[in-house]
């Protein structure tokens, strides 16, 4: 994005340095959008070393200078998902706009303050979910939406490694926020998720699952599954995407072919208007052509994401990832926590429930006929060091 002579970079000052808080001052810098004015940490000697010696950025301890300051219209926020909300809201009231790592809030209800927050006000709110900016994630959103893999069957994704067991949540909240960001991204606006079910495990004795799945029912009949781990020897970040045309397989750890699409898939021959008993019956073809893999230009994923952000400040509009696609991801968070504490139970999220009040009423057997009772917060995470 290129800035033009008379607009001014926009003022912004990233709050918490802790692990992300550094990549995300070094694109603010980087990028003609923005001035980075502050870095606002607990730990000020932590926030110094980021910066280095010969850095103009201000640092400090108490967000309140921050804020204070007229120069900066933009907060980045860095630190834990328990501080969001009093951090984020904090910004939103004193005027600035707002960019919130991932997951927006420790809780779906703390995330609908944060969205009615910016939207009385006026305010960009926007969701990190990196993952989204990335060239590939982009072109399968393309693929998918502009109709070339054809009638969404199923998504598949895996994300696993000997991870860091965190102290404070566990699997599927540390990991799964980024496919399920990602999938949200991807999926076309009439395809949505309705249940999630989950399953999790802990053998190391950690207090918190290490290793988890989710199943998701998708409308139209497709499914979606996510694998979560954080005791595998092995990285593995692959999504596979399988439509009724054509499938695209994503390996995020393969940098010479990260996009794969393949012409191969199952047939049905007939007419689609046969019964059930019928089609049975009928005839199934393997379709075998050719695999393509798009060329991928080499784009920083954070450097897209901070462009994103200065381009919804200017224009107004909402960002790709805004408020309320970091609502869609906590809500679906929350549903699977309640699944884990339930053995497993296919739980209904609650928009879709509205949705389908709306419309038709479920029947009997439908997983939206199982009224989900209002998710508890997420244990563990009232933190309250503004640190990451």
């Amino acid at each position: 994005m290129s800035v033009s002579p008379t607009e001014q970079p926009i003022g912004v000052a990233v709050v918490g340095a802790g692990y992300w808080g550094p990549n995300l001052v070094r694109n603010f810098q980087a990028s003609p959008s923005f001035r980075l004015r502050w870095l606002c940490d607990l730990d000020v000697a932590r926030a110094q070393r980021v910066l280095g010696g010969y850095s103009t950025v201000e640092v400090t301890g108490e967000l309140d200078r921050v804020l204070d300051d007229p120069h900066v219209q933009a907060v980045a926020i860095a630190t834990p998902a328990g501080t969001h909300l009093d951090v984020a809201r904090s910004a939103l009231r004193a005027g600035k706009h707002v960019l919130v790592e991932k997951p927006l809030a420790a809780r779906y209800s703390d995330g609908q303050l944060l969205v009615e927050e910016a939207d009385r006000r006026g305010l960009v709110l926007m969701c990190d979910h990196t993952y989204c900016y990335t060239p590939a994630v982009l072109r399968i959103r393309e693929l998918l939406r502009g109709g070339a893999l054809g009638e969404l069957h199923y998504l598949d994704s895996v994300r696993i490694n000997l991870g860091l067991v965190q102290r404070d949540i566990d699997v599927i909240w540390d990991l799964a926020p980024h496919d399920l960001s990602i999938m949200d991204f991807v999926l076309p606006e009439n395809v949505r998720p309705v249940a999630v079910a989950a399953a999790g495990a802990d053998p190391i004795g950690a207090g918190r699952s290490c290793v988890a799945y989710l199943t998701l029912r998708l409308t139209g009949g497709a499914i979606a599954h996510v694998h979560v781990n954080w005791l595998s020897p092995i990285k593995v970040r692959t999504t596979l995407i399988g439509g009724s045309k054509r499938t695209v397989v994503w390996d995020d750890v393969n940098p010479t072919q990260r996009v794969s699409v393949y012409d191969r898939g199952v047939d049905v021959a007939g007419p689609d208007e046969l019964g059930a008993e019928q089609r049975r019956e009928m005839l199934i073809s393997y379709r075998s052509g050719d695999m393509v893999a798009p060329a991928m230009p080499e784009r920083e994923a954070l450097r897209s994401m901070v462009e994103e952000y200065a381009t919804a400040i200017r224009t107004g509009r909402p960002p790709l990832t805004d408020g309320r696609a970091g609502l869609r991801v906590l809500e679906i968070l929350e549903a699977a926590s309640r699944s884990l504490a339930e053995g497993g139970a296919l739980i209904a999220l609650e928009s879709a429930l509205a949705e389908s009040a709306l419309t038709d009423s479920p029947s009997p057997g439908s997983p939206l006929a199982r009224s989900p009772l209002a998710a508890g917060p997420l244990t563990g995470t009232a933190l309250t060091e503004v640190t990451a």
